[in-house]
């Protein structure tokens, strides 16, 4: 089965905008790769966590900001499709 992605959100810091552009980036890359993306909005102020299935990947509160799509991405990849190609977005391979 195909893994869902979830995005939790606080809505009174105004970050469903933010939730849903990182939904639509996950959706794009990986249409084939999930089941797709949920967006829940948080209880708790500040939230703005995303999980794939039930493991926490980001926490905005651990990592002192939001991420990078970029680095969004590569983390989504390496936990469901690691040899799948982001093209331009993809990590430099160190020679």
């Amino acid at each position: 089965m195909k893994p869902n992605i979830t995005v939790e959100y606080c809505p009174k810091c105004g970050w469903m905008l933010r939730s849903a552009y990182f939904a639509q980036e996950l959706l794009t890359t990986f249409s084939e790769d999930i089941y797709g993306v949920t967006l829940k909005p948080s209880e708790t102020s500040g939230t703005f966590k995303i999980f794939i299935d039930e493991a926490e990947i980001f926490d905005r509160k651990a990592a002192g900001g939001f991420p990078e799509i970029k680095e969004l991405k590569q983390k989504v990849r390496d936990m469901v499709a690691p040899g799948k190609s982001l093209g331009h977005s993809d990590r430099k391979q160190e020679q």
